[in-house]
Order: structure tokens, then C-alpha cells, then sequence
């Protein structure tokens, strides 16, 4: 694991010189694989952006455990603050299996509990799917598919309530936006924390970056003003 961290930072580092490229974005990493290292490097760089996608996969450390995942709840709550102490506006976004084989009310409850204490930006949820030849194929303590669907838009309702959040913390501030598609007169794109916002403009304005106000939230995404 040690070695996968010093490597995955070298290569950062290095990518953090090529001219020409003026963002990036570390799509997944796993907490046990996010050193404090890569974190400091990330919120220091100007082209790696505040914007951390980090799978949990379950709350519970049992289920944890028999997903054979190295690492535990408290090193995902320890990495989720440090990035939120040195960028309280960074994004954050979790990955979540629902029904692996064993988690019982009790076990997906201490997920939704973990999930709704964590300052997490939006979750990534996905149902647990029986695959031939794996470990967990042959596990006892199935979870019932009904019970696997209601699990799920429990957490898709969590995950609404997480990213509203987010952005209202985020009103008011002004955001560079790189500009990503455009729909009649409103053109949209990310922030460097991974908001969708709108905001007026034309075709010209496609693949530019923009700086934008963040003025108030409609539906999923966020409308601005530019600045």
C-alpha cells in the first residue's frame, strides 16, 4: 500500500508540470491509498482540484470485513476531516454498496448513521450484484432485492440532502467554471468543487473557463452570474 501512495504522488507531482493542462480531477482513491501526503499536495496544486471521490462501500465495519476491504470507518472519517480542515469547501464524493451478502437492518443502519455525520458533498450508490467466482457469490445471509431497492432510495434521498447542502454552503462565492455544454442561452460546467452550475453565454463560451457568482439552486444544479 505504502509503496502504491509514494508512487501515485510521484505521478501527481509530475503531472502537476505538464503545461497545456490546466485541471485535474483524482477520480477514486481509497482512503487507505489517500495519504496525508497526496492530500496536502492535491489542495496546494493549481491544477489538481479540490475534489475527492473516496468509496466507503458500507459504514459497518463487520460488512467492511467481509468485503475484504483494508481499511476501517475510523480512517475514512479521519481522511474525510483532515480534507475538510485545510479545504472546507472541497467536494467529496462516496461510493456505496447496498445489500452486500450479511448486512442486516442493524449493519445499514450504521451506514446511513456514518453517512449522515461525515461532511461528504454527494454519494455514489450502487446495489450489490451476485458475480460467479467471487468470494462473496458464495456467502450465506442473501439480501432480498425489495429490501436491496428500498435500501437504495434511502440512500439516493441521503445523497440529495448531502449535495443541497453543499451548494448552499457554497452561495455567494464566486467559482471559476469550465463551460461544458450549452442549451440555448444558458451555458453549463463544473467549478473546481464540482458543482454544475449555469449560467448565461453562447457556444463560444464552450471548453472556456469562466469566473461565476453562485447565486441560488435550482433542481440539481446551481445558477450563476458571471463576474
Amino acid at each position: 500500500g505504502l509503496e502504491h501512495g509514494e508512487s501515485f504522488l510521484e505521478l501527481i507531482q509530475a503531472l502537476d508540470e505538464i503545461q497545456n493542462i490546466d485541471r485535474y480531477r483524482i477520480s477514486s482513491i481509497e482512503p487507505n491509498l489517500l495519504s496525508d501526503d497526496i492530500i496536502n499536495f492535491t489542495l496546494r496544486s493549481n491544477k489538481f482540484l479540490p475534489h475527492f471521490h473516496i468509496p466507503l462501500q458500507s459504514g459497518s465495519n463487520k460488512i467492511l470485513k467481509s468485503m475484504r476491504r483494508r481499511y476501517r470507518i475510523e480512517l475514512y472519517a479521519k481522511r474525510i476531516s483532515k480534507i475538510k480542515m485545510l479545504y472546507p469547501n472541497a467536494c467529496i464524493g462516496v461510493d456505496v454498496i447496498v445489500g452486500f451478502p450479511g448486512e442486516t437492518e442493524v449493519e445499514f443502519n450504521k451506514t446511513v448513521d456514518f453517512l449522515q455525520k461525515l461532511d461528504i458533498s454527494y454519494l455514489h450508490v450502487f446495489s450489490y450484484s451476485k458475480r460467479s467466482n467471487t468470494h462473496s457469490s458464495s456467502m450465506l445471509n442473501i439480501v432480498s432485492n425489495s429490501e436491496i431497492s428500498k435500501r437504495s432510495k434511502i440512500l439516493h434521498q441521503l445523497s440529495l440532502e448531502k449535495s443541497k447542502l453543499f451548494y448552499e454552503n457554497n452561495l455567494g462565492s464566486i467559482k471559476k467554471v469550465l463551460i461544458e455544454s450549452c442549451d440555448g442561452n444558458l451555458i453549463s460546467g463544473h467549478s473546481e468543487n464540482y458543482i454544475p452550475i449555469k449560467i448565461e453565454g453562447s457556444e463560444k463560451d464552450l471548453n472556456q473557463i469562466i469566473s461565476a457568482e453562485l447565486l441560488c439552486i435550482e433542481d440539481n444544479y446551481v445558477l450563476g452570474k458571471r463576474k
